[in-house]
């Protein structure tokens, strides 16, 4: 029998880009195998229903950031360094939902603002606040006996890049097909500076059910667009003197958020890109997803 030091020790020096798709998943299916997992599983909360589908992440290298000549760069992505994830976690195949968030509303004090927009069923939840999330992620712990919280940045893009170097984990052109953006400023015809009249997918003022675009190679869904996502990492200018572990020794009212929106431009989906909210901001278009800790 393994122990999970010894699990570590093995998988943290795998360097991702070097692997082939099918490394990758082989990856994910012996780290949740030595762990006594699925690669893809659920908690049980204390009333019997299930906690968020969670995926297990291998521990690992790659290369955070992205190039200069990746389309959609900006300079709050340079330098792209490596950075080291030295054990392995799970994290929420989807962002968490309506549905979600509704068994905590009913086991708390925690009440809508009967004012602001909410999420439905399967949609992401939406206008919550990073202590909302924090509420929910220590009913969570405690309803399962295990330690959830948000994703550095670093995990999330690790996660979301699931061992590509790509602008999206798909490859580097997108369209509405796989991503949820806002329709009018594609990322294609924007690289190739064509002229576009009319936007090639319908225009919607609002996040799709979590689960409508395609999954990368480590099962999670909407890491591209929808909704952007909290991290539990305090905002920088760049990744100049970042810790290459991906942790951060700031303090600050900013945090990093990763991933794009139905209202913001493909180009702010890629994996490389992030946006600085306030600690205490709300939004339709932001949402969050879990990180439960395995060793």
């Amino acid at each position: 029998m393994q122990t999970a030091s010894s699990i570590t020790k093995k998988q943290s020096t795998a360097f991702l880009p070097e692997l082939a798709p099918a490394e990758i998943k082989q990856l994910q299916e012996e780290t949740a195998e030595r762990l006594n997992l699925s690669p893809f599983f659920s908690d049980t909360l204390k009333n019997g229903r299930k906690a968020p589908e969670l995926a297990v992440i291998p521990a690992g290298k790659y290369e955070m950031g992205s190039v200069q000549d990746e389309f959609g760069h900006s300079r709050e992505e340079y330098p792209q360094h490596y950075s080291h994830i030295h054990t392995p976690f799970a994290i929420g195949r989807f962002t968490i939902t309506a549905d979600d968030f509704a068994a905590f509303q009913q086991d708390t004090e925690w009440s809508i603002r009967p004012e602001l927009i909410w999420a439905q069923g399967k949609e992401p939840m939406i206008n919550i606040r990073m202590i909302d999330a924090y509420l929910y992620l220590d009913w969570l712990s405690n309803q399962t006996g295990e330690r959830y919280r948000l994703p550095t940045e670093s995990e999330w893009e690790y996660s979301a890049r699931a061992g590509t170097t790509s602008a999206f984990h798909f490859g580097d052109e997108v369209s509405c097909k796989e991503v949820h953006f806002h329709s009018l400023f594609p990322y294609n015809e924007a690289k190739e500076k064509k002229r576009w009249y009319l936007p090639k997918c319908a225009p919607m003022a609002k996040a799709l059910e979590v689960g409508t675009k395609p999954a990368n190679d480590w099962g999670l869904y909407d890491v591209h667009g929808n909704v952007w996502e909290f991290t539990d990492s305090p905002w920088r200018e760049s990744h100049l003197n970042s810790n290459r572990d991906g942790s951060s020794d700031l303090i600050s009212s900013w945090v990093v958020t990763k991933g794009g929106s139905w209202f913001d431009a493909a180009i702010h989906a890629r994996s490389a890109a992030r946006k600085k909210r306030l600690y205490e901001e709300m939004d339709t278009n932001l949402g969050f997803r879990v990180v439960r800790e395995l060793v």
